[in-house]
């Protein structure tokens, strides 16, 4: 795979979430769980979307149980709570694997393009594809979405 949208994932709803649909968009890609001590960062997550939306950003939420098991419900608890407690309406795919030999193609490849630090070692990595389709940054746990840096690449994202 050479761009972000040669892949595809299930959405949480099971339909087909194909990111060549996001072709020519910027996508802030990002592993999500629940149960997590950055959950919260999905209210920086859903200001993004609805700030930069109309510029074409994409966010896209990632549940994995992968780290810490803090992503334990189906798919109806994920949706529920997101929307409940952070009134989340950016795209949300199904639970996948996205560390280690079982993780999604999509997230291997992010891996190999980030290099090895770029793997996510926990929950809400932050991996924004420029509107090529290639990694253009990412960001680990510990940012927020409202730091600087991470509005500065997207603003530069989305002007690109």
């Amino acid at each position: 795979m050479s761009t972000a949208f040669d892949f595809h994932l299930r959405a949480l709803d099971g339909g087909l979430l194909d990111l060549a649909g996001f072709a020519g968009r910027p996508i802030l890609i990002v592993n999500t769980a629940s149960k997590c001590g950055f959950t919260p960062h999905y209210t920086g997550l859903q200001a993004l979307w609805r700030e930069f939306e109309s510029a074409g950003l994409v966010v896209l939420g990632v549940p994995s149980n992968d780290f810490g098991a803090q992503e334990p419900g189906s798919p109806a608890e994920i949706a529920t709570f997101c929307r409940d407690s952070f009134g989340i309406t950016f795209p949300m795919t199904e639970k996948i694997h996205v560390s280690g030999s079982a993780a999604h193609p999509l997230f291997q490849w992010l891996a190999r393009e980030g290099g090895f630090f770029a793997k996510p070692r926990w929950n809400f990595y932050k991996y924004l594809i420029g509107r090529d389709g290639r990694l253009a940054a990412w960001f680990a746990s510990i940012t927020p979405p409202d730091a600087g840096r991470v509005r500065r690449a997207i603003e530069d994202a989305v002007k690109g």
